[in-house]
This record gives structure tokens, sequence and C-alpha cells, in this order.
């Protein structure tokens, strides 16, 4: 038996009373993590040629800000605790190279703090949920039951810019997970227009591009925010219809990648795709919108733990696997533009270019699996 984690994410519907407590937590997070940060960054400057000095620097805590400033003592210790927490990942992200070097943050973007299940000071029942320093427990729209053995670990309390509140409740399992034997293999190449083209039949996913699918009212709808006196209540309400339509926009998107890669999780036993540098892609071949828009890194964290939780895998290739190059059949190389749609080869083949490429990648992929 391995321990497992899994959140459920709920909607939240706080009173007037409530609400003021959450957006000044919020705003305490925020707060201490700015004052952290700042600090990490003035030392960072000071000692960033040296490496073992910098090693050697004590970071603040929240503690230091509570004795300076009234206001974090009335909210969750525990959420100021794990803002500490959030900025020491940020940092060793951007000191190991897999991230930028944290920034500061903002009221204007989503708002979040976490807190822990400490003493029972968090309990779910009859539809309402007990947080620390709230006295009510808020109302939740529980649409799923949580399993009698899970166990809560922590909750992330949000709020998104069109004013909804939600709760990611994170639980820890208990869960005898054996590895299933890979019979049934499928190779997915990305591609702009549909997600990807699988290995077996050369079918896409025929994603809907719901973000394309919605620029004319986004334009427009940003077109009338422009005008409108910022600050003003007319422009709180356009601001709001903004919000909006790019919520909804993110909502579909989601939707469409949880049902393909359940899908997908459910009928294969290995899923191969390429491990892609999505960011460098958008910026390199000016795809910016068709990339936000395919949500192709969200996709493959879904696919990724959909198929853990059944013993199965998701096989990344390198990046530089030359698949589009590749013809399929005989293994040939040739160079191939991205204008040119249909690939022939020397040996006869002729197949659309994302077909072959999704051949070659199930191909390279079982003989990794063969490997390990």
């Amino acid at each position: 038996m391995t321990k497992q984690n899994k959140a459920f994410k709920f909607r939240l519907y706080p009173n007037k009373e409530q609400e003021e407590l959450l957006a000044k937590t919020f705003g305490c997070v925020r707060f201490i993590y700015n004052k952290m940060l700042a600090e990490r960054k003035e030392i960072y400057e000071k000692f960033k040629d040296d490496k073992e000095a910098l090693k050697e620097q004590k970071f603040p805590t929240p503690a230091k800000y509570k004795n300076e400033f009234p206001f974090p003592k009335e909210v969750d210790s525990l959420a100021l605790a794990n803002a500490q927490i959030h900025l020491q990942n940020a940092y060793e992200n951007f000191f190991e190279g897999r991230a930028e070097f944290p920034k500061f943050k903002t009221k204007k973007k989503k708002q979040s703090y976490t807190t822990n299940m400490v003493n029972d000071n968090i309990k779910l029942e009859n539809g309402y949920i007990k947080l620390p320093k709230i006295k009510k427990p808020i109302r939740v729209k529980q649409h799923r039951e949580i399993p009698a053995d899970y166990k809560i670990k922590s909750c992330t309390i949000s709020k998104t810019k069109t004013g909804k509140y939600y709760i990611s409740i994170l639980t820890e399992y208990e869960k005898n997970i054996s590895t299933v034997k890979i019979q049934k293999v499928v190779g997915l190449d990305f591609v702009m227009d549909g997600l990807y083209v699988d290995s077996e039949r050369g079918e896409k996913a025929n994603y809907p591009r719901y973000y394309r699918q919605a620029l004319d009212k986004l334009a427009k709808a940003q077109r009338i925010l422009s005008r409108r006196k910022k600050g003003s209540t007319r422009w709180e309400k356009q601001r709001l219809k903004v919000a909006k339509l790019y919520e909804k926009t993110a909502n579909q998107r989601r939707n469409f990648l949880h049902h393909k890669s359940k899908e997908l999780a459910a009928n294969y036993d290995a899923v191969i795709v390429e491990d892609l540098d999505m960011k460098s892609m958008s910026q390199a071949l000016n795809f910016g919108k068709s990339v936000h828009d395919n949500g192709w890194g969200m996709f493959t964290t879904f696919l990724e733990y959909k198929l853990k939780e059944q013993g199965k895998q998701l096989v990344k290739i390198s990046k530089w696997f030359p698949s589009t190059k590749k013809c399929s059949r005989c293994g040939n190389e040739k160079e191939m533009p991205l204008s040119e749609r249909v690939y022939k080869c020397i040996c006869g083949l002729v197949l659309d270019r994302d077909y072959n490429s999704a051949i070659n990648i199930k191909k390279e992929g079982l003989c990794l699996l063969a490997l390990a």
C-alpha cells in the first residue's frame, strides 16, 4: 500500500462577514509574501556573486512582521507560514533553473491562500466547511463525495477575477496500485489545429479552439472597457464581463482536456508524447495564441495523473527526436518545411505528416519502454 494524494475542488458561498475575513487573509498573505521577497531580493543582489555567502544568509519569517504590524495576527497563521513555504519553493526553482526569479504578488490577479489540517481544525460536513479563524462554517457546493478513508491534509481557498470563491481540498489515502502489463500503446503528435493526432488511425482530437471562437466577443468587450473611466462603476461592470468571457473559455478548455485525457487513460496502457517546450515554441514560431488555446501542458498533466492512478504510464520522448523528418516505414530522414502537409518518402510511403510523426513517436516510445 502506497500513500497517494488527490484534490477535490468545490465552489464556496461565503456571507459578507466571511468575505471580509477572506479578503483580509488574501491581503495579509500577499503582504507577508511581498515583504519577505523584497528582503530576499535585497540579499540576493548583495551576494549573488558569492554563492557560498548567499547560502549562509538567514531569510526573514512571518513572525518578524507580526511584531512590526498588528494586522497579520488577525488571520490564520498557517496561511502565512504557507506563504513562506511557497516563496522558498519559488526561490529553489529559480536557483535550479526551472523558473524565473520570483515576482511580487498583486491583488489584480487571482487571489489565494493555503491552510493545513491541524487538530481537526478543518471539518467538511452537511454542505458546510469549517476553516481556521472563521467562526461560522462556509457553505460549499459539494458535487461529489470525498471517501471516508481519505484524510484532509490542506485546503487552498481562492477567489477568481469574476468574484467566485473556490476551495481545493488536498487529501491523502492509501492504495495498492499494481503496474499494468503494457499491451495497448498509442503515440500522440501535438498539432496546432486539433490538439493531437494519434498513431492508431491518424485521428485528431478535434479540439474546438474555444479561445479563437471567443476572440471577436473578447475584442468587442475589451474595446468597450478601454473607453470606460478606470475605477468607475461602469468600468467595473465591463471588467467583469471581460473576466467572465476569459473564465468561460478556460473552463471549456479544461473540461474538454479532462474528457480527452480520461478517454485515453481508459483505453490505453501507455501513452507516448514528445517532451515539448511550449513556451519556446510559441515565441520562436509566433504561435502564441494557438499554443495558449490548446493547453497542451495542462493536457499532459491531466493524462499523467489519470494513467498513474491506474498503474499505467505516460512516456515522454526527447523533443529533439526527428519525428517529423523520419519515415515511419523505412526510417529515412528528409527536411519537412511547415508548409508541406504530406510526407512523401523514396520508399513510396505517402502519409499525412502528423500521422507519420505520431507513428514515429509511438515506435520511439516502445523502444524506451523495452529499455526500461
